[in-house]
């Protein structure tokens, strides 16, 4: 039989220890569960638990355990403690198996799939008045100054990633052609190759998930993480501390190889390297005869690495929390990936105005072809209809903490485990951020 505290203190409530789970202990009696009632305990026992060895501390708990009913993890109050634990403000129901994305698909307006072409526009306005006068304040701003010109200006730069992925999804105009130019625009000042971004990306919404399979990034595996002292040590700096700005590598890696694209593909994508090579070609050299080396690290460096920032922070919270699984393909389910495991995430507004609501993220990934000025409305629908199995935060720093120091390696029953529970003497760059990052929700 075990019982459970039922006292804040034996709650595991922060990312730096273990989500949830109550301290067991072991008892005499023959069967069945019960909690222990903490303001039922008398005042001696409370006294004397501080200096009581465990088998004592067992005789005390055996004298006033009472039954009650167990306490399921998928009630509503196990899941508002774990929202509570995570930084989250709600964790959805598991979304029944018989539910299809059809089904989702169904419940939304038929309005929020309509391009707008004055508002699309309106959104290349936005981010290009934006940037501009990002480059304006970093070229006036004293030198204490430049973080929080650079800090805007990678952001309004995001805007950009955005709108060519609107047109990467067919959601920007009604003309391919038109798509198809202005994504490949957007894209240059990011470096990003837009044909091999979008194939890539496509598979992420095709997968979402999915072990293996997800293009947008993976949970370690065991045998991964186990097979190499260099390797652990690489990984749990690129899954802690550097983990903002993991795109990079993932940018380098994904975008540039042929031999990772299907013979169909690879056209296209050879058409946007050599845009994208063509504007370094041209763009760098302009800047550095113009501002010279220091220029080109104030002018596009600095909102380069500000941009992947948020491109590394939007991916992390979109699908990663601890109760939020990768599965294999023979267990994957489409409605269960993209409504249950995408989460809905509100920023500051200056932010999600800049990056154009691309953080109203469960719509999105319900149809790609919601406009971005359209998710704002496509989620409203999705509340009213499937409210319960949404996950919904508000950014904060436990949320942050949670992602960084928890999601690590793969685990079929738990999802993650945290670096610092398969190797705690290794694992300094994840003790160095429990330490160090707030707790605040």
């Amino acid at each position: 039989m075990a019982c459970r505290l039922a006292d804040s203190r034996f709650l595991s409530m922060g990312p730096h220890q273990n989500p949830i789970r109550s301290q067991r202990i072991g008892t005499h009696y023959s069967s069945g569960i019960c909690y222990l009632k903490w303001g039922s305990l008398p005042q001696k026992g409370i006294k004397r638990q501080r200096v009581l060895t465990r088998r004592n501390w067992t005789t005390v708990a055996k004298a006033v355990a009472i039954p009650v009913a167990p306490s399921s993890p998928d009630s509503a109050e196990y899941r508002k403690q774990l929202s509570e634990s995570y930084g989250f403000k709600q964790i959805g129901e598991p979304l029944p198996d018989n539910v299809t994305l059809k089904h989702v698909i169904d419940t939304l307006p038929k309005k929020v799939f309509e391009i707008d072409d004055g508002k699309a526009w309106k959104s290349v306005l936005i981010s290009a008045t934006s940037y501009a006068f990002g480059l304006y304040m970093i070229s006036k701003a004293p030198w204490y100054l430049l973080p929080l010109a650079w800090a805007w200006t990678g952001t309004a730069v995001t805007g950009f990633f955005v709108i060519g992925h609107d047109c990467a999804h067919k959601s920007f105009s009604r003309n391919k052609l038109v798509e198809d130019i202005v994504g490949t625009l957007a894209f240059l000042p990011l470096i990003y190759p837009y044909e091999p971004w979008r194939f890539k990306h496509d598979r992420h919404h095709a997968k979402t998930n999915m072990l293996i399979e997800d293009t947008a990034w993976q949970p370690i595996a065991k045998e991964e993480f186990d097979s190499s002292p260099l390797f652990r040590q690489a990984i749990m700096y690129g899954y802690g501390p550097f983990r903002p700005w993991m795109s990079i590598a993932h940018w380098l890696l994904v975008h540039f190889n042929l031999k990772t694209f299907r013979p169909s593909e690879v056209k296209r994508v050879k058409i946007s390297l050599a845009c994208v090579f063509a504007f370094m070609g041209i763009g760098w050299p302009l800047i550095v005869f113009k501002t010279g080396i220091l220029g080109w690290v104030k002018f596009w460096l600095m909102p380069f690495l500000g941009y992947h920032f948020w491109m590394s922070t939007f991916t992390m919270v979109h699908h990663t929390a601890p109760h939020i699984p990768f599965k294999s393909v023979d267990e994957w389910n489409a409605a269960q990936a993209q409504l249950n495991g995408t989460v809905h995430c509100d920023y500051p507004q200056w932010i999600e105005t800049l990056c154009h609501d691309i953080n109203v993220h469960i719509p999105h990934h319900i149809s790609p072809r919601i406009p971005s000025y359209n998710l704002r409305a496509a989620h409203k629908s999705l509340q009213e209809n499937w409210g319960k199995y949404l996950n919904e935060a508000t950014w904060n720093w436990r949320l942050m903490k949670t992602i960084l120091t928890v999601c690590h390696v793969y685990d079929k029953e738990q999802n993650y485990v945290a670096f610092d529970q398969l190797a705690p003497g290794e694992s300094h760059p994840i003790k160095f951020l429990k330490k160090v990052m707030p707790d605040y929700a």
